[in-house]
Order: C-alpha cells, then structure tokens, then sequence
C-alpha cells in the first residue's frame, strides 16, 4: 500500500485519517492512501515566501540553471524508481519515457537555455535600451525580476513526472520557490520523484514544497506577487481562475486545458508517399499513447474527402495491431486509462458522439487484453466518422479524453482550416504536406487558434519530433479553449515568474541595475591594455580608446583585390556618386573592421583565449579615402562560461575626425579567469 506524503515546512506529512483511496487502472485492486492530512497552509506559504524565495534570488540566473542541471543529472541517475511504480499508473514503459525521461530532458534543456540566453546575474534585460533624451543622459530600459511570492503548480493525472518537472524548472530558475499539487489519481508517482529531489539536498530549503490531497483555502491567501499554474480540464480551470482572492488580487493564472487538437492531410498528399505514410503513423500514435491521455493528442482527423477511404483503411489496419493489456507485460502497446471514472467518461462521451458519428473500429465491449482481467480501466483505440462535419457539434466540442479520434473530410484547403479552427482554440494542430504554399495558407487560416502549428512532410518525416510532443524550447499553450496560457519556450517560460519593469534613469544608474554598461555612462580606465587583464580583473565600462588610421585610396584598392570585393561603391568613383548613399568611392565596411581589430588587438598571448563573433554589427555612416577612425573598446558585460573562462562582450564604436559614429557592433571574446 503507497502512502504518498506531502511536504511542507522542511517536514513530511503522512496521509490522514480521511486519506482518499486509490484504485489502480491495471486491476481496480486498491494501490494507495493519499491526502487527509491538515495542512498549514498559510505556514507553507510563508515558508516559501521569507525562507525560499530570499535564498533563490540571492543566486544569479547561471546559478539556478546549475542547480537544476545538478538536479536533472541526480533524477537521471534514479529513474529507474520511478520506472519501477510506472506502471502502477497504467502507462506502459514507453509512455513512462515521454513522462520520466522527458521530464528529466526538458530540466536539461532549461538550464542550458539559462546558461546560454540569460545573464550571470539577478537581473535579466529585455531588449536594447531606449533613448529619452536629446543629449543621451536619461535612458530607459525594461527589465525582468523574479516575483517575491510563490508559485503554485497545479497539475494532471496523465504527466505525474513530466507536469510537475516542467513548471518546476521555469519558476526556480526564474528565482521563484514552488508549492506542487499533483492530481491524487497518480500523486503517488510525483511523490516518488519530489522525494528525490529533497534527498538530493540541490535546492535550498523552502524552494520546493509538495501538496498531496486538496490545497484548502490556499488560493485564497495569494496575493500579488503569486502565480498559479494549472494543467488540467477546462471545467477546473474555470473553477480555480473566477477564484475571487485570484481576481481581487490580479494573480497571474496560467491554465493549460485540454483541447480538440486537430491534424490535416494536405490536399497534395498520395496514398503510399513517405508524406502519407508519416500521417497514418503520426495519427495512430496519437490515439494509443498513454492510451490517447494526452492534452497534445489528435481528436480530429481531417482529410481530404477523395482520400477518406484509404485513410480509413490505413488507420484502421493499424490501429487493429495494437496490443492491449497490462502495460508492465511483455509486447503490451497500449496499457489502460487512469482509473475507472476516467474510464466511465470516456464512455460517456462515446455514447454523445454517436449522434453525430459511426464507428469504423474499437469495440468498448470487447478488447482483447494481454496479461490483464476485466476489471481494469481498459479500452480499445476507437476510430470513430463524422461524414458532415459542418453539421456537427459535438466532434468539435466534446473531448473523449482517451484512445478515441474522429476522422472527417475537407472539401478544399480554406475548409479543412476552418474545420481545424472550430475546436475553439488548441494545443495544436498539425498538416502534414509536401507543398509549402498549402502550408502557408493553412497557417494564415488558422495560426490564431492554435498555441502550435506542426508542419511535417517527406523532406521532415524522419526527425520530426511528433505532434504530440510539446518541447522545452517551443511555447506550450494556446487561445480559447486550450485555456489562453502558455508554458516553455525557452526563456520565454521563464518569464511567466518575473515581473517586467521599465526604468528610467541616467546611463550610470541602467549600467549599475542591470550589470551591462550603457552608452553615455562613465568609462573606467584599466592600469594596462585590457586584453592584457583576466576576466576577473576587467571591470564593467573599462574602456580603450585608440589611436586614428587614415583610410586610403590604396587601402580600399587593395582590400578589393584581396578579398575579390568588387563592389561599385568602391571603386567607380561615377556610379558610387549615382548612388544616394554615397559621396564618391568608400571603404569597404569590413576593411574599417579590420581596421578597427588592428587598432585595438594587443598581440602579446594573455588571458584573452579568443574572439568568437560579434553581434548587432551596424554601419551608420561612410568612410571616404582620406578620413581617419578610431576606436572605443568598452566592456560591456561579462558572463562566467565554464570552470576556467569566460565571455567578455565589449562595445566596438568607430569615429571619424569629426567625431560621429562610422560604425558599432557588439565583440564576444572568452578570457580567462586567472593568469
């Protein structure tokens, strides 16, 4: 008998008296207690908000992204656990891999995204600064810090691992401690990998707690430095968001609600093609796994009407290979739904459709099951036809959460959009087509009722993730139904757990806020060449300015030939006059480059290991044979990379004699951090 505990306080709470049973899908047989416990709640959130917040935002961003790298590798190193209580859940090994593993990958992915896009600091900067003032003393720049609250992720039955994992790592890298409510159907499974992260000892105490059972009165004690983040059915969501303290209040709530994701076979597509095959393989995948409890899986099948027939068939023949039973026996395919009520709804929703639809295969009476008895929560994958889906209703609006989908014809590429759309707003929605005209209309038609479009083909077919696969680096979420939030997308989930802020101030105030020198703030003048100095020793806004070169008529001839750059504007001294850009023959822009390098570079070996691009590179006015630049080297920023060096983002501009501004970019050089 599992005993799932909560987690609050740095202390666990066994389950109460009036702990809720557990039925497990595989057998109906009775597999766990969970919740009954009183719980302190307003203790729980304050513990997060004055113990774990505070020490998650006296880190810097790398630093939590270590953390939960640190904690990614500790959970890689013990899935097999949790692999062991899978299939508990009903989900065979396979489907375990989408949640465990792709938890686990998705922590993996967040915390390099950390390292990679967000600054070593505590501040994270959004977009260029933007001038206020005619003389550049008074600047604005938006910026990004982490909410003093906490964050309360409240997630689903069908990604124990998964749903907790992927909220998880946004908000503690955002700087943001966690409270986690999983569904009580499959808690035990969450349970199981939350205990681990608190025996690793990575997070700080208070980062992290857990909720088994019902939260109480929690969201009414948030307030405005809270988010609430929920996975689950669109009745909840509406539940939980009309909450009147969450109103009051303007508490952030991000809802991820299930949805009638559709996918379309293009109107070019032929039976046998690679394109074809990919469709039929795409679509039944997305009815058996994690036997169709996916809020990304396909609840409509939309093709054209002359291919109806042998999607039918192709389907079907599938789908008729599909073994059922006990996921943790041998050869099983698709296991069984959560529990009996998930069951029991599912069939509910069958009966509803029937009026609209005819069932071409999945009988709910008669599945043949490996390894597995009567009582459990199975059903076979059910392919059910909408021959009108204009008249219908209920195909577009009723979810069988579960191994059901709804095949239905489109007249033209307009309807079979128009179709997609009258979900109301998905997860996604796919096409799968080799012409990338009818994946261009599809997209104007529907882009706006969908939070992802996945587009597959003959040249993608075979390293396409899946349309069933939401992935760290793309935003999860959609409009209307779907619940109108958004989750992942790289930095972009991070986000959610911040607070934008504009600020206004002069260059040396923007500079000390965000860690980044500003153009126009005081420049530093370093004892020796700054290349010359470690990564340890370079201060922000050490600055170097050099000595002028002429640019000659013979420099440009040269680098022309050199280089095989023969471009009018530098050498037809006629046609550059005809141009409105110039005044006559001018330098190349990558000669004053070069130029610029020659000025600046120390070439005694140092602590600089090497120069690795640049960045936001722009020419703003022309050099002519004859005038001279110099340049300003300024640090800009500096970033820790690895355990020996790191970057040093130095701000390049170029003058002329008269003092404007030839040129600018951004120089990216890896310096080490001792000598």
């Amino acid at each position: 008998m599992l005993r799932p505990a909560s987690y609050g306080m740095a202390k666990w709470i066994e389950p109460g008296a009036d702990a809720r049973a557990v039925h497990g899908p595989v057998t109906g047989a009775l597999i766990a207690r969970a919740g009954g416990a009183p719980l302190d709640v307003q203790g729980m959130l304050d513990w997060a908000r004055t113990v774990g917040g505070p020490a998650l935002r006296a880190m810097g961003f790398h630093d939590r992204a270590r953390l939960i790298k640190a904690l990614a590798v500790y959970l890689g190193a013990r899935k097999e656990e949790l692999y062991a209580i899978n299939p508990l859940t009903g989900a065979t090994r396979r489907d375990g891999g989408i949640d465990i593993d792709g938890g686990i990958g998705t922590m993996m992915v967040i915390a390099s995204k950390g390292r990679r896009e967000m600054p070593d600091g505590q501040v994270y900067v959004d977009g260029p600064a933007e001038g206020l003032s005619r003389g550049g003393t008074f600047i604005g720049q938006h910026i990004a810090v982490p909410l003093q609250g906490v964050a309360v992720l409240i997630n689903a039955f069908n990604f124990p691992v998964w749903g907790m994992l992927e909220k998880l790592a946004p908000a503690i890298l955002a700087g943001m401690p966690v409270i986690v409510k999983p569904a009580t159907q499959t808690c035990y499974l969450t349970e199981a990998c939350f205990r681990m992260i608190v025996e690793s000892g990575i997070l700080p105490e208070g980062a992290v707690q857990l909720v088994i059972g019902g939260t109480g009165d929690m969201l009414d004690r948030l307030g405005a430095q809270d988010v609430v983040s929920f996975t689950g059915s669109a009745e909840t969501a509406l539940h939980l968001r009309t909450n009147p303290a969450l109103m009051r209040n303007s508490v952030r709530f991000h809802a991820e609600q299930d949805s009638l994701n559709a996918t379309i076979l293009g109107p070019d597509v032929r039976a046998g093609s690679v394109a074809f095959e990919a469709f039929i393989k795409e679509a039944a995948n997305e009815i058996t796994t994690k036997a169709g409890q996916k809020c990304t899986a396909i609840r409509r099948i939309i093709v054209p009407q002359s291919a109806m027939d042998a999607v039918s068939e192709a389907l079907m023949a599938r789908l008729a290979a599909t073994t059922v039973g006990d996921p943790a026996a041998e050869g099983v395919r698709m296991g069984a739904l959560a529990s009996a009520a998930q069951k029991a709804d599912v069939l509910d929703k069958l009966a509803a459709l029937a009026g609209e639809t005819r069932r071409l295969t999945g009988n709910p009476e008669a599945v043949d099951l490996i390894g597995a008895g009567p009582d459990g929560a199975f059903l076979a994958p059910t392919l059910l036809c909408c021959d009108d889906p204009d008249a219908a209703r209920a195909v577009h609006e009723l979810e069988a959460f579960g191994p059901v989908s709804t095949l239905m014809p489109y007249r033209d590429t307009d309807h079979a959009a128009a179709l997609a759309n009258r979900g109301g707003g998905s997860l996604v929605a796919s096409l799968v087509t080799d012409d990338p005209q009818v994946a261009r209309q599809v997209t104007l038609a529907s882009a706006a009722w969908h939070g992802r479009l996945y587009i597959n083909g003959a040249s993608s077919a075979v390293e396409a993730t899946g349309h069933g696969a939401p992935l760290p680096h793309m935003v999860h979420g959609g409009p209307g139904r779907a619940g109108g939030g958004e989750e992942l997308g790289g930095v972009r989930g991070v986000l959610h757990y911040m607070q934008r802020t504009a600020v206004q101030g002069s260059p040396d105030v923007i500079a000390a806020i965000t860690g980044q020198w500003q153009p126009g703030a005081t420049e530093i003048k370093g004892p020796q060449h700054p290349f010359q100095r470690t990564f340890n020793e370079i201060e922000i806004g050490e600055t170097l300015h050099t000595k002028p070169r002429e640019v000659t008529l013979e420099d440009i001839a040269h680098f022309a030939e050199f280089t095989g750059d023969t471009f009018y504007a530098h050498m037809d001294e006629d046609a550059a006059r005809a141009n409105p850009f110039f005044p006559g023959r001018v330098a190349h822009g990558y000669l004053l480059l070069s130029f610029a390098a020659g000025l600046f570079v120390q070439p005694d070996p140092g602590p600089v290991l090497a120069n690795t691009g640049l960045n936001e590179l722009s020419f703003q006015k022309p050099v002519s044979p004859g005038d001279s630049i110099k340049v300003r080297l300024t640090c800009k920023r500096k970033t820790r990379r690895t355990g020996s060096y790191g970057e040093v983002a130095w701000n390049v501009t170029l003058t002329n004699p008269e003092g404007e501004q030839v040129a600018q970019y951004e120089l990216l050089t890896m310096v080490a951090y001792t000598r």
